[in-house]
């Protein structure tokens, strides 16, 4: 477990200062999580902008500097988060999307490594757990040091739903979604529980209906949910930026927290050498240790399916 010289500051620098980059900058100041919060972006007067604006509710929130800065800035920061990427254009696939924004890794990674070697790198950009391992690979960080925000959203998602279907709290609700964050992500239902009692059994002493169909509805609903939002508004935004708001926190505290977010698989569940989401325990170093569970038959395929799903899009880059 690392340390802090007394009156350390806590400094996190955002990458990337579009919608989800500035709601993240947004969230961590009202929180008051960080101390020191630097934007960066390659439209600097964008940056400024934005830092001006959440600066002016600090009155409001947690006592954090917020300004606009550069790469020199990443020196000092305890996490640098990455938000930073290209959009999807006219006619391109989903793996020149990816093959664009690995691109733009290899412009912005070596430009935080030059400053800083000892942060945590937290991926924020979709596809998320491609590019955490682009990102391992370029910045030569140790595994442990280079982190997604993985399926961190999908199980919130995923145990709000579940509350609203069982009456109960969603913080009572501890159940995970795993693997890929997109279309091959696996519910653990054989795991998912209500303060220790399997769903099963919750059901009958509360007499709420156990319908199959249904709980396979809210895990459709959790998995495409980005999809119906984007449809709506265009983008996601606000949860991510609590989702990371809350890694950032169990970082910069040392929490050895647990949450479900993307790292480099070290032979868990016999998959290695690629980055997906499994239960791991964060602290200021990041991984502190990935959790396997015990998954049944159906889990631990759909897992190693993701994984390597996966594979093959970093082996069609080259990565």
């Amino acid at each position: 477990m690392q340390t802090r010289e007394i009156g350390h500051v806590s400094k996190v620098v955002i990458v990337g200062a579009g919608r989800v980059g500035s709601t993240t900058a947004y969230t961590l100041m009202t929180n008051g999580t960080a101390g020191e919060v630097v934007l960066i972006d390659v439209d600097h007067e964008r940056a400024v902008g934005e830092a001006m604006d959440i600066a002016h509710g600090v009155p409001f929130g947690g006592h954090v500097k917020i300004e606009a800065g550069d790469y020199p800035d990443c020196a000092g920061a305890d996490v640098v988060i990455i938000s930073a990427g290209v959009a999807q254009r006219p006619g391109e696939t989903r793996l020149d999307l990816v093959r664009n924004n690995v691109e733009v890794l290899k412009q912005i990674i070596p430009q935080i490594t030059r400053y800083n070697q000892e942060c945590v790198l937290l991926m924020v950009t979709n596809p998320v757990d491609i590019l955490t391992y682009a990102m391992w690979k370029i910045s030569g960080f140790p595994y442990q040091r280079v982190i997604g925000s993985g399926t961190s959203l999908d199980t919130a998602r995923f145990r709000y739903n579940l509350g609203r279907y069982f009456e109960v709290s969603s913080r009572s609700i501890h159940a995970y979604i795993i693997g890929e964050h997109g279309d091959t992500e696996v519910p653990v239902w054989s795991l998912a529980n209500i303060a220790g009692m399997r769903l099963a059994d919750y059901c009958a002493v509360s007499g709420l209906c156990h319908d199959e169909r249904e709980l396979q509805t809210i895990f459709e609903r959790v998995r495409d949910a980005a999809y119906h939002i984007i449809e709506r508004k265009g983008a996601t935004h606000y949860a991510i930026g609590a989702a990371v708001d809350s890694i950032v926190r169990m970082i910069l505290l040392d929490e050895h927290a647990v949450v479900t977010l993307s790292s480099l698989m070290n032979g868990e569940h016999g998959v290695s050498d690629i980055c997906l989401s499994l239960p791991t325990v964060i602290g200021r170093s990041g991984v502190v240790r990935v959790l396997e569970l015990s998954l049944d038959a159906k889990e631990l395929s759909g897992f190693r399916k993701s994984a390597e799903s996966l594979k093959q899009v970093a082996q069609t880059l080259g990565l």
